[in-house]
């Protein structure tokens, strides 16, 4: 049977960044529509893959001279290209070993019901697993007072894609590390739009662990010309904030304190 430590090797050698397991019990507590447990019910664990973005992305952006390095490489390719033909071959690791694996593409919360459920007690489709909640899940970080993932290797600098697999894995330690937010409110203040209000939280518990995060006004986050914008995937998607000046303020806060210089 493939072992974590193989898995791990593996991933290393796709050039996967980051990578953390989960077994099943850590998601019972989501909602059918958010849970990769009623994609593939027999599943045994969850696998989250992610691919950094890199910093040089960014720097067109900080200048304010050009989006098209953050667009490209830090969105469109990294997660059309470069993360899912990782997945795809970790899929394949996986599957050659004798196991089913599910390779899931991070689509937006708004595809959810967008048809009928095809028997009493099951979720319409789409059904779309929470990232943000596997990642906290599967061991690799916390979320942040801006709602984002944040990782002590590479801060917010990543684009995940999820495995789901028949395969039995022991979960990884939940992130015990220094708390990765110290709640500087640096992000809030970058923003040029003033979309983000820490006044207003919003609390979420993931796996007994619970993060208080800032309120965004959506409609503003979509008209940003600071490297943030619309979601890609879904007019009604959650807004791309991961090359926003709200984001890269969270960076280099981080990075100051050494944290996410990957």
């Amino acid at each position: 049977m493939l072992t974590k430590e193989q898995i791990r090797e593996k991933a290393a050698a796709l050039h996967i960044d980051a990578i953390g397991f989960a077994s099943r019990d850590r998601f019972e507590a989501l909602p059918p529509e958010r849970s990769p447990l009623y994609i593939f019910p027999d599943a045994a664990s969850v696998i989250l893959i992610g691919r950094r973005i890199l910093r040089g992305t960014l720097r067109g952006a900080e200048e304010k001279t050009t989006l098209s390095p953050y667009g490209s490489f830090g969105r469109w390719m990294l997660d059309d290209q470069f993360v899912s033909a990782a997945c795809y071959d970790l899929v394949r690791f996986i599957e050659d070993d004798g196991y089913e694996a599910c390779p899931i593409f991070p689509n937006p919360a708004a595809i959810n019901n967008m048809g009928v459920p095809v028997e009493p007690g099951l979720p319409a489709p789409n059904v779309a697993p929470d990232f943000d909640y596997a990642a906290v899940a599967c061991g690799l970080g916390e979320i942040g007072q801006n709602g984002t993932v944040l990782t002590p290797g590479f801060g917010h600098r990543l684009r995940f894609q999820m495995i789901i697999t028949d395969l039995p894995l022991e979960s990884d330690p939940l992130y015990a590390g220094e708390p990765l937010c110290d709640g500087c409110g640096k992000c809030a203040e970058a923003c040029p739009l003033h979309a983000l209000d820490l006044s207003r939280t919003q609390t979420r518990e993931i796996c007994g662990r619970v993060y208080k995060t800032g309120t965004f006004d959506d409609s503003l986050c979509r008209a940003c010309s600071a490297g943030g914008g619309p979601n890609r995937l879904h007019p009604k998607g959650e807004p791309d904030r991961l090359g926003a000046a709200c984001t890269r303020a969270c960076a280099a806060c981080l990075a100051a304190r050494g944290i996410g210089r990957g």
